[in-house]
């Protein structure tokens, strides 16, 4: 249990929230939510003691432990990704050498009658059950468990933490945090670097975690699946609701509803008593009644009603062009990076006006397709971009190409065209940079400010094809919601690289699938191709249990009926391996990218004038490309082997 009490934070002139109070339950599992810059990420470092509230306290039984995980952190690099995940378990090898000690006492005792004897019994059975408990007996299948349900891989557990992405460093930390199993889990934005696969093992992880948890998330339906009540941050107060995200939503439209009406009688009552007083303000005989105004008018606490959802908060893209019946047409086209095969064969075509999303496990190809059709990187095949397409990209860095030293209002300002000039302040404050905010520089943005100031500098450019690669990270839920209508009510096409299942869900017609070196094109919607592939795997297990079923009454003895089971067993164990060395050929790709993008920036400096001769660029270039190399190496020997083993199976 956790219980916060009259919290307040200050920042600035105007609180960032105040007296906020409640209490997390144990075992309850709540969602936290609020626009960006509401203080979400705020309230869980105090939670977590890595901040001090301005005023308000927060308080929890003794001997509970707390685990949080940050959006953004800093991870050292002196250890492999197994090494730095038993550091989970530091606690339990500290109990084992503890009841080893206590083991060892009980041993050498013989006042078997004695109080002393009793209390160290006492100890010794606490112990053991609280390691029990921790699961300090089979820890080594937890971590293999936990990591490849993240989406790594048994060949990855050796790997330095050094070699990782960001995002990949952010997974090794989560299943560091999951395996402490705290008594609270703090979680800030934990699926923003997973896949959809990912996720849904993480909801599955989190509904059987005996632990408290409290999660800020902009993935609606991660949060709908894994909480039951929701915290909203809202006007600098929190308001508590028993209820999941969806009916939250609900029961917020009905409070603001009359939140607003409220407001409005307020505003006629201030009114009123304004012009009382500005008419009989030199009245003699009204001067008590006009004090008595006065008075009213200041003890009036004012009510507030949130700017966001004050605003029609809709957009819509400018007006442009038709383009041609097929903005994009692929004809096998394939992607290698030396030895390494990326994807082949893709054929797909794409007609005008269809919403379709690519999907699949991180590493496989979706973001390198979109650079093919981007002209970023060469491939082979044929990739035609229809007549009259302008193209608007939306790239998963692209908050961070924002330059940081222009304000909020130049950075928009820079790329509206024609009467939309005028607006700027109003649709500035539609995506909640009204006032003061407008004024400020990117630099001193969050994370989901700066993709949010990103998202408008593309729906205010005319456009009639969108690429969006991963859009709605570190967009909060309502500018998703803007978002996705504004994509819905696009009249030009859009391709969309996303694992936000909810985001997805009726704005998608079509999914392309991207796994094992191919794109496989399904019709319908999110979660119809998720279906899909639950009964796919079903049908799988059923034709490989139909035959013997058949055969079993003109069998004479049971050596067939074994023999089939064992070749079951076999092409059980084979599949597995295929899927094995699958990640594995992700996880190359990922590298081989990695190694790519940072050899280009290298590339970069020395063809300047003033760092081309730089040796220790140089060197630093030269041992990129050996590691390339390498990674290559490595893509060939499995890659070879994965498809051999594909013949096999076949």
């Amino acid at each position: 249990m956790i219980s916060v009490a009259g919290l307040k934070v200050e920042f600035g002139v105007k609180p960032l929230f105040s007296n906020v109070s409640f209490v997390i339950n144990d075992k309850e599992h709540v969602a936290l939510t609020g626009k960006n810059g509401a203080g979400k990420s705020t309230l869980l470092k105090i939670m977590a003691s890595l901040q001090h509230p301005t005023e308000g306290s927060v308080s929890m039984p003794a001997g509970q432990t707390v685990g949080y995980l940050p959006q953004t952190m800093k991870m050292t690099d002196t250890r492999t990704v197994k090494g730095e995940v038993e550091l989970a378990f530091n606690n339990i090898k500290d109990m084992k050498a503890q009841l080893e000690q206590l083991n060892g006492e009980l041993a050498e005792r013989t006042d078997y009658e004695s109080e002393e004897y009793s209390r160290l019994i006492n100890r010794i059975a606490d112990t053991t059950e609280r390691l029990n408990v921790l699961g300090g007996q089979n820890y080594e299948g937890e971590i293999a468990q936990t990591l490849m349900g993240l989406g790594f891989e048994r060949k990855d557990f050796d790997r330095p933490t050094s070699e990782l992405s960001g995002g990949w460093r952010m997974r090794v930390e989560l299943a560091k945090l999951l395996l402490q199993k705290p008594d609270v889990l703090l979680l800030d934005e934990p699926t923003n670097h997973l896949d959809i696969w990912s996720i849904e093992w993480l909801e599955s992880f989190l509904k059987q975690s005996q632990s408290s948890v409290v999660v800020v998330s902009h993935d609606r339906a991660f949060v709908n699946n894994i909480t039951s009540r929701t915290l909203d941050i809202d006007c600098g107060k929190l308001v508590d609701y028993k209820v999941k995200y969806d009916e939250f939503v609900k029961l917020r439209a009905e409070r603001r509803e009359a939140q607003l009406r409220a407001y409005e009688n307020q505003q006629k009552e201030i009114a009123d008593i304004k012009s009382f007083i500005e008419r009989f303000r030199y009245k003699p005989t009204k001067a008590i009644q006009v004090q008595s105004r006065i008075k009213q008018l200041e003890k009036i606490i004012p009510i507030e009603v949130d700017e966001v959802d004050n605003s029609s908060l809709y957009l819509k893209f400018p007006p442009c062009s038709r383009s041609g019946d097929y903005p994009l047409i692929c004809k096998e086209v394939r992607k290698d990076y030396g030895d390494h095969m990326v994807f082949r064969d893709v054929t797909l075509s794409i007609r005008r006006g269809e919403k379709v999303a690519f999907v699949g496990k991180n590493g496989e190809g979706k973001s390198t397709l979109v650079k093919c059709i981007m002209g970023q990187i060469p491939f082979t095949g044929e990739l035609k971009v229809g007549h009259n397409v302008e193209v608007g990209y939306f790239a998963q860095n692209e908050a961070q190409l924002l330059d940081e030293n222009k304000t909020v209002f130049d950075t928009v300002d820079l790329i509206a065209k024609g009467d939309i000039r005028t607006r700027i302040r109003d649709i500035l404050g539609a995506f909640m940079f009204g006032g003061e905010a407008s004024d400020k520089f990117v630099k001193v943005l969050s994370g989901g400010e700066r993709s949010r100031l990103a998202m408008l500098r593309l729906l205010l450019q005319p456009v009639n094809f969108l690429i969006l690669d991963e859009p709605t990270n570190h967009l909060d839920m309502r500018t998703k919601d803007v978002l996705k209508n504004a994509i819905r009510n696009f009249d030009g096409t859009a391709v969309i690289v996303s694992h936000d299942r909810e985001f997805l869900d009726g704005l998608v017609t079509k999914v392309y699938e991207f796994g094992g070196g191919r794109v496989r094109e399904h019709l319908g919607g999110i979660y119809d191709f998720l279906r899909s592939k639950n009964i796919e795997s079903l049908n799988e297990l059923e034709k490989s249990g139909a035959k013997p079923q058949r055969e079993e009454p003109e069998m004479s003895d049971s050596k067939p009926q074994s023999q089939n089971a064992l070749d079951w067993q076999t092409q059980k164990e084979m599949r597995r391996k295929e899927q094995k060395l699958r990640r594995q050929v992700e996880e190359c790709e990922r590298h081989m990218e990695e190694l790519e993008a940072a050899l280009r920036i290298l590339e970069d400096r020395m063809n300047t004038h003033e760092e081309g001769f730089d040796m220790t660029v140089v060197e630093k270039h030269a041992n990129l490309t050996k590691q390339l190399n390498q990674a290559m190496d490595e893509w060939a020997s499995v890659s070879e082997e994965l498809e051999e083993l594909v013949k096999t199976i076949k």
